[in-house]
């Protein structure tokens, strides 16, 4: 665990105080920092640090009923005493290591200023002060987010046709182009300067971020109670809804929380015989229409939502009276994080174990 936020008590506060003076210490001893045009905090210090601190004590004194957190307030100066002595030796035994670590330092400081700056910039261009929401939105007339609705689209080309298909009253289309960045292993600054990850939060109008939390988010200006996830039924498809449900997960789970996150299901197939039109999501439906209209049926495959008419994809993925939402839940949110950082994050093994074990098939085209 990251130890910015273990509640572990006094032997951590020791931890914290004799690594940050330590380390700021032999930085501004060594003229590391002189160059540095920013402000570091004590938290750029232990960015991306895990520590594990054991500590023995005679009568231990515990905080709360749960006895998480010790309170014996002479651990402190022990532990800082004997983290700072042998932080200090192995600094200056290790020069190379320690430019290293001085180094990572400066440049968490450096994406915080960074990320700081561009959530501002985001925040700033609210729907009061003009030009707040994105070009591409095509909105909705209603102003209820309970009965509003916002598609999040694959494409211009499919946004388009979901514009023309769209119930103007409470449906809202967001085009995006492309895949969206990665947020798994982007850094805060990286994310808020994407264009498409800046117009979904300008589009949703939330309050993202806090200089003390990046992470925060208030939905209390959210504009739709029903955010769907539209993109073509194929593997760029998945890998785009994947993306997307990457970043709401990471950075909007409220979202998710709340029950507002959907994915759109469009039918993969459109069977005729003579009159008799049917839309199916499955091999087995088509099957099971042959079976019952003959062999002459005519099967058209969809290779996106842009190949459907604008009336099609109303009938099929949008109105609804017709179409077929899945909702995005969290029913182990420890269990949906070991997923999310398994897929999306650096670590190419477990995803590689991951995919043998589970892949129904192998496509080396795909």
């Amino acid at each position: 665990n990251n130890i910015n936020t273990i509640e572990g008590g006094t032997h951590l506060t020791g931890f914290r105080r004799g690594l940050t003076s330590t380390l700021k210490k032999y930085a501004e001893d060594s003229k590391m920092l002189d160059k540095v045009k920013i402000d570091i905090s004590s938290d750029d210090f232990r960015e991306g640090l895990t520590a594990v601190v054991s500590v023995k004590v005679m009568e231990p004194q515990f905080e709360g009923q749960t006895k998480t957190k010790l309170g014996n307030n002479e651990v402190i100066g022990a532990v800082q005493t004997a983290v700072s002595d042998a932080l200090r030796t192995y600094l200056e035994e290790h020069p190379r290591q320690a430019k290293l670590i001085v180094d990572k330092v400066i440049l968490a400081a450096t994406a915080r200023h960074a990320a700081y700056n561009a959530r501002k910039n985001v925040q700033r261009k609210s729907p009061l002060c003009g030009g707040g929401l994105p070009g591409k939105l095509a909105d909705c007339s209603s102003r209820t987010a309970e009965d509003c609705e916002l598609f999040i689209v694959e494409g211009d080309s499919a946004g388009g046709t979901a514009k023309q298909g769209r119930d103007r009253t409470y449906q809202a289309i967001l085009p995006l182009r492309g895949k969206i960045l990665n947020v798994e292993k982007a850094m805060d600054h990286k994310i808020f300067d994407n264009k498409e990850i800046t117009s979904l939060f300008r589009a949703m109008r939330v309050t993202i971020g806090t200089e003390e939390d990046s992470k925060a988010v208030n939905l209390e200006k959210l504009a739709y109670h029903k955010i769907i996830i539209m993109t073509d039924a194929d593997v760029d498809g998945s890998h785009i809804a994947t993306l997307l449900m990457t970043f709401f997960f990471r950075r909007m789970r409220p979202v998710i929380e709340n029950g507002y996150l959907y994915l759109a299901t469009p039918p993969l197939y459109k069977c005729t015989r003579g009159k008799v039109e049917e839309y199916c999501w499955t091999d087995q439906q088509v099957q099971a229409f042959i079976a019952t209209n003959g062999d002459k049926t005519k099967v058209m495959r969809y290779k996106g939502l842009g190949e459907m008419s604008a009336q099609e994809l109303r009938d099929t993925t949008m109105a609804r009276e017709h179409r077929l939402l899945k909702q995005v839940t969290i029913n182990d949110a420890a269990e949906a994080d070991r997923i999310f950082s398994m897929l999306m994050g650096e670590d190419v093994p477990p995803r590689r174990d991951f995919i043998e074990e589970n892949a129904n098939y192998a496509n080396i085209d795909a």
